[in-house]
């Protein structure tokens, strides 16, 4: 099926755009062609100002096993090239970053198995919810090779030593556990992931767009400085974000106890 159907495919319904990756022969690894493809297609989306939410979804028993380690190995055969690894792995951050500003919230719709890279993944993505019996590692210790990049992703999510367990030790945890911890938002029955999953999608579409590009653009920013700066940007961005229009029409919708109507669309 990888070979005839598309890498990934893309769906539209109003304002949400959902991203669906298709190499379930594969566990959905990110290939080379599937990281192209899903760069270009998040670059897409982050310019289209139609598209409010984004919900990255994938094909087959698992949401993603990470790289591709069979396509890593055989072009190179018994030599590794420190230049090849340098620009994979590149691309691979180049849409981690991606996900990370876009002005989009990106929910991820995890159904399987989410390893390494994968993990990465639903870490990156700004919100997250999972079946009951999704399960997810950074299992690349497992083959001699530590999940530096995906530490990026998990040691921003989850407490340090929490993090730290999983990268040196490749075990899995369950969802229940990723709920627990901070990875996930929820773990649902499977029977249920596409309505919670939906639900969640459908009540950030009822707010203002240009509140939640506001906000995710000033929430991952502050996260980076330290208080005092934190605060001084924070204030700035709700001082400007007072200034738009969708905020004057909530405000004063709340007022008058009436049901805003948001003009950006």
């Amino acid at each position: 099926m990888d070979s005839q159907e598309p890498l990934l495919t893309i769906e539209t319904t109003g304002h949400l755009a959902t991203v669906t990756l298709n190499r379930p022969n594969s566990f959905n690894a990110l290939s080379e062609a599937l990281l192209i493809s899903l760069q270009q297609t998040l670059t897409d989306i982050a310019d289209n100002d139609a598209i409010h939410v984004v919900i990255l979804a994938a094909n087959g028993r698992a949401f993603c096993a990470g790289h591709d380690l069979k396509e890593m190995r055989n072009p190179k055969e018994s030599t590794p090239d420190l230049d090849y690894y340098r620009s994979l792995f590149a691309r691979c951050g180049n849409v981690m970053k991606t996900i990370a500003s876009m002005q989009q919230p990106v929910i991820a719709k995890v159904q399987g198995m989410a390893t390494a890279a994968g993990c990465q993944l639903v870490g990156t993505c700004d919100l997250a919810v999972a079946s009951d019996n999704a399960t997810f590692a950074v299992s690349g210790i497992n083959v001699g090779l530590f999940c530096s990049t995906p530490a990026v992703a998990l040691s921003r999510n989850v407490s340090r030593k929490r993090a730290f367990e999983m990268l040196a030790t490749g075990d899995f945890i369950s969802a229940s556990q990723a709920a627990d911890w901070g990875l996930i938002n929820r773990a649902v029955p499977a029977e249920d992931l596409d309505k919670a999953t939906n639900e969640l999608a459908q009540n950030l579409l009822k707010k203002s767009a240009v509140a939640l590009r506001t906000g995710k653009q000033m929430f991952y920013r502050q996260l980076e400085q330290g208080l005092s700066g934190a605060y001084d940007y924070a204030g700035e961005v709700m001082a400007c974000n007072m200034m738009a229009d969708d905020t004057v029409a909530g405000i004063d919708a709340f007022i008058q106890k009436k049901t805003a109507t948001w003009k950006h669309r």
